[in-house]
């Protein structure tokens, strides 16, 4: 269970199936005394309007057509104050508070899934690699229109989220539209949702690939050990790498300060500022560096929010790497959780975060440096290379003592990674031509 302080930042885009909590290094700082609160700027209470809502509350109890409780009542006044904010802030009943903390580290229930409000409609930021709703093949930008046949028009982004949500084994059924095409039906079986949040491999000899599908607790630590390992695997030293973040929802701003810094060696990676006490922190990079300075080529989509976007923001201000894809989600904001009794809080946007040149990517975004979108690489039936020199009957032996290389004995390539995503293939293919610039 994570030790919760009285304050946390947490980078996530609201009421999600994937929230994740964070901590600031400044804040944590602060003691954790039951019952501390943020000390906030103090103003003059509207005692006309507190007259007005309390003429309210009385006018709902005595003659609205069914009896309701105090408690009810005062919950969905907190929700009303909160609805009209911006779209992360919220309020965290026990249940809301205490999936955020379960996220935070990698495991929860649900079909995972990253969803954020769009015109009053649930929109897919993205899936979660393996995971019931990445298998059933939803897609980012896809529409939520129904949940089991009940239209998601209307609903708040916790109502849909609690639909969503369920034990697992259980079924359910969304209708999603994609691209203003005709609406489809997707039935999906919920699940414990178990995220690894760093994969790596090697796509080629000297080549690897790195990619982060959410910033958890341990993912800092958990990309230096990659590294190592693909540095391991080849030898102890690598040609390039890719680091994927492309529908990489956020989560930890902690984490990814770690993981930027893992690649850089000096500069600010990330500041932010708002106007409580300690909203105003600012990141640098330590002198070490976990990637040993390997070519860097970054992946993003609109997926890509978040603490992905302060990844690939740091390391493109910095002339670190190349960031490729196509513009990220552009949520720019920090979400503090502020404890309450009787273990509800408060999500409340407080601050804005900057990159390393002063940009706030706020409802703006990553802009690539090289544009590349998604497409679908197909196989030329007239690829494959029938007949060469060396099959002529009687043909020459190279000059040069090298071995004949015939079209037979070609060999037959298992599949790679990069060989049906073309985004992938084309970070990978500018690594290639700087190895090659960088030889000469």
């Amino acid at each position: 269970m994570l030790h919760l302080r009285p304050f946390a930042i947490a980078l996530s885009r609201g009421l999600t199936l994937c929230l994740a909590l964070a901590f600031s290094h400044a804040w944590a700082q602060q003691p954790a005394a039951s019952g501390e609160r943020v000390a906030l700027p103090q103003a003059p209470l509207p005692l006309e309007d507190l007259r007005t809502f309390a003429e309210v509350f009385d006018r709902i109890k005595a003659a609205y057509v069914e009896p309701v409780d105090d408690k009810t009542l005062l919950e969905n006044a907190i929700k009303g104050m909160l609805s009209n904010l911006d779209p992360h802030s919220a309020y965290l009943d026990p249940q809301a508070f205490q999936e955020l903390q379960e996220s935070t580290s990698g495991e929860f229930g649900g079909l995972g899934i990253e969803v954020g409000m769009e015109d009053g409609f649930i929109r897919v930021v993205s899936p979660i690699d393996d995971t019931p709703a990445a298998k059933a093949g939803i897609e980012a930008g896809d529409l939520i229109i129904m949940i089991d046949g009940q239209p998601t028009k209307g609903l708040s982004m916790q109502e849909a989220v609690d639909k969503m949500r369920g034990k697992a084994g259980t079924k359910i059924t969304l209708t999603l539209v994609r691209d203003g095409g005709k609406p489809f039906d997707v039935q999906l079986t919920r699940a414990v949702i178990k995220v690894q949040s760093v994969r790596s491999q090697m796509l080629e000899s000297g080549y690897g690939y790195l990619r982060i599908t959410q910033f958890q607790v341990n993912t800092g630590s958990e990309v230096g050990q990659a590294l190592a390992k693909l540095r391991n695997t080849n030898g102890g030293k690598l040609e390039g790498l890719v680091l994927d973040l492309r529908n990489n929802p956020g989560g930890v701003l902690q984490s990814a300060v770690e993981v930027s810094d893992h690649f850089m060696t000096r500069g600010l990676i990330v500041y932010t500022e708002g106007r409580i006490a300690n909203s105003e922190l600012r990141f640098s990079a330590n002198s070490a560096d976990a990637s040993e300075g390997v070519p860097l080529v970054v992946l993003i989509n609109g997926g890509s929010a978040s603490a992905a976007e302060i990844v690939a923001g740091a390391l493109q201000d910095s002339k670190r790497a190349v960031v490729m894809g196509t513009d990220s989600f552009g949520k720019g904001s920090v979400q503090t959780v502020l404890p309450l009794n009787n273990d509800r809080a408060l999500k409340l946007t407080t601050a804005l975060y900057y990159t390393p040149n002063g940009r706030s990517i706020q409802a703006q975004g990553i802009v690539p440096d090289i544009e590349v979108r998604r497409a679908r690489l197909t196989r030329d039936s007239n690829d494959n290379e029938n007949f060469k020199e060396a099959d002529l009957l009687g043909h020459l032996g190279n000059g040069n003592g090298g071995a004949d290389k015939p079209s037979s004995q070609k060999a037959q390539n298992e599949p790679r990674l990069q060989d049906d995503d073309y985004q992938l293939s084309q970070a990978l293919n500018l690594l290639k031509g700087l190895s090659i610039t960088r030889a000469k």
